[in-house]
């Protein structure tokens, strides 16, 4: 009985992996993106093609716990003063959006396809709801998420994830079974639910992690992070808020603790692995024979809804000061409808609000939106792409150089003076033909390409340099081209500019020779300077910043060896006693 019950359990899970990556790195080759490979995988296991996964209902709803987690991580990178300077983007620009796109498609709805008042507005405030997953995910694999319009996508966001209660109480209240009675009474436990997160997460989760970071177990540490991740969700979603928002206001009040690095890094395993199930989860999800027996009314009400919303979506952008450019990429961005629509529309139905078949419906448009967002983005991308002129800028091809400099921004210019000032042949290359230009304006001659492809590296001389300097600002090309260097290229030398300690760690993790944090240097030699601001005599100035190079990199050493918390003893966090703060 036991082998049976364990062999049910490895083999659903065989198929969604067999699936996944069979999938998502086919339709990453094709360029589609790794979103729609897991909704292709879902689709084909799930129960309307070969049926090998019958239970996409409970799949889908333990795989939210993805976007929990996702959310959280989220949380973990802002800090609450961030959050709070959002506050006018939150509650005005999320605010705007969310009313006027109700707006727009509960009309469409009554007017295009004679839905009652009730109908149009429980289907349209579904598919209002824009998809976190989705969406968070494009900012992430972009780099977007801190950038100016990456902050107003957030916003929209998290203001859409707290409309999920007044709209359940909306629900409620149109419902002819309930009549209304429980909407207020909702709305109470929910705001008390969520006052009693914030302060349970101010005061007791940095003490709670000390206690935790004293037992030196790793595996302690987490648990106790999947624990304040899983009951932040659990808290919410019984007072009936959206599980993510409580992960993520939990990240954020975790986001100044000295544990935030370790947190992050013990989560994320978890975190990409429920994304991809999530996604799987909402292919299988897609009731084909709905698409079949109502495919011309299917059509038409998602034509009628992604353009309704497109409408809206792009008006708002434009009132709140969007350019063009960013009113359509936030547009393409926000056309689909989300997850939170499901828990809406099951409300609805068990409401009385909508039956089963409009619930079918309006599930199916929601779904088929989220899988054709890759497309859309991809034509947007197409549509919106810059022609950058190359007036003036060469690419390379076959340059010759003792030393391959990538990247010739702030940091590779005042790196190439000490090779220059010797002699030394370089060769260098960048991938901003605007920065090339600006280079050539002081003398410099640099070639226009991208060092994360290996077809450049080899044009641009990496095969026959002695060393490659990498001096780009961002972590993963950084760490991609250590990675196609270290194989295509052995004999080169690996010197590579550190975006923080973190990326530090996994660029000597990956066999670098030589990395170093773009501030460091800065930073030493700012608190020398205090140091003498003070009267410190300089044998005293010099001894301690030998002493701070020495515990920095013995505690740098120590966290490659082992894990980002390590070396906290070497961190000074109080005044030391003599003889280190001598005055001489």
């Amino acid at each position: 009985m036991a082998e049976a019950s364990l062999g049910e359990t490895i083999g659903p899970a065989i198929v969604l992996m067999g699936a996944a990556v069979v999938a998502v790195p086919l339709f990453k080759r094709l360029g589609l993106g790794s979103v729609l490979g897991y909704f292709a995988a879902g689709v084909l296991v799930g129960p309307s093609v070969l049926g090998l996964i019958t239970d996409a209902g409970s799949i889908l709803h333990f795989s939210e716990l993805g976007v929990v987690m996702f959310l959280f991580v989220i949380g973990l990178e802002l800090r609450p003063q961030k959050l709070w300077t959002m506050r006018g983007e939150i509650f005005g620009l999320g605010l705007v959006q969310v009313a006027v796109a109700t707006a727009a498609l509960s009309l469409a709805g009554m007017a295009l396809f004679g839905f009652s008042a009730a109908v149009a507005f429980v289907a349209g405030s579904g598919f209002v709801l824009s998809s976190t997953a989705v969406i968070m995910s494009l900012l992430q694999d972009r780099g977007e998420v801190a950038s100016s319009e990456g902050q107003k996508s957030v916003s929209i966001l998290l203001f859409e994830d707290l409309m999920i209660v007044p709209l359940l109480a909306v629900v409620a209240f149109l419902s002819p079974v309930a009549g209304g009675q429980s909407g207020w009474m909702d709305i109470l436990w929910a705001t008390a639910a969520l006052l009693a997160l914030l302060a349970v997460s101010r005061f007791g989760l940095n003490p709670f992690f000390a206690l935790l970071a004293r037992s030196r177990a790793r595996e302690v540490l987490t648990a106790g992070a999947l624990l304040v991740v899983l009951g932040a969700a659990l808290l919410m979603e019984l007072a009936g808020l959206s599980m993510a928002m409580g992960a993520f206001l939990a990240g954020v009040m975790l986001s100044g603790s000295s544990y935030r690095h370790q947190i992050e890094s013990d989560i994320e395993p978890f975190r990409g692995l429920l994304m991809g199930l999530f996604f799987l989860a909402v292919g299988m999800s897609l009731n084909l024979s709905v698409v079949a027996a109502e495919w011309p009314l299917l059509l038409a009400v998602l034509a009628a809804f992604t353009l309704a919303k497109g409408i809206a979506v792009y008006a708002i952008a434009r009132l709140f000061g969007g350019d063009n450019r960013q009113a359509l990429r936030r547009t393409s961005m926000f056309l689909q409808g989300g997850e939170f629509a499901f828990v809406l529309y099951a409300a609805a139905v068990s409401d009385g609000v909508i039956d089963a078949r409009e619930n079918a419906l309006f599930s199916t448009v929601v779904i088929l939106s989220m899988a054709l967002t890759p497309f859309i983005l991809i034509g947007a991308d197409r549509l919106l792409r810059r022609e950058t002129s190359m007036d003036g800028v060469d690419v390379a091809n076959d340059l010759k150089g003792r030393i391959l400099v990538i990247g010739f921004g702030r940091f590779g210019q005042i790196a190439s003076q000490f090779l220059l000032s010797r002699g030394i042949d370089l060769a260098a290359i960048d991938n901003d033909p605007d920065r090339i230009r600006d280079a050539g304006r002081w003398g410099f001659k640099v070639f226009f390409g991208d060092g994360a492809r290996l077809d450049v590296l080899r044009s641009s001389g990496a095969g026959e340099a002695d060393a490659i300097m990498i001096c780009i600002d961002d972590r993963k090309a950084a760490l991609q081209i250590v990675e196609l260097a270290r194989h295509a290229f052995p004999q080169a030398r690996l010197l590579v500019r550190s975006y923080d300690r973190g990326h530090s760690v996994e660029l000597i993790r990956a066999g670098v020779d030589y990395q170093i944090r773009e501030t460091v240097e800065s930073a030493y030699l700012m608190g020398a300077e205090g140091l003498r601001a003070l009267g410190f005599a300089e044998a005293n100035v010099a001894e301690t910043v030998e002493d701070i190079r020495r515990r920095d990199n013995e505690r740098l050493s120590e966290q490659v060896q082992g894990e980002f918390m390590s070396g906290r003893d070497r961190l000074l966090t109080e005044p030391v006693p003599e003889p280190l703060n001598d005055r001489t």
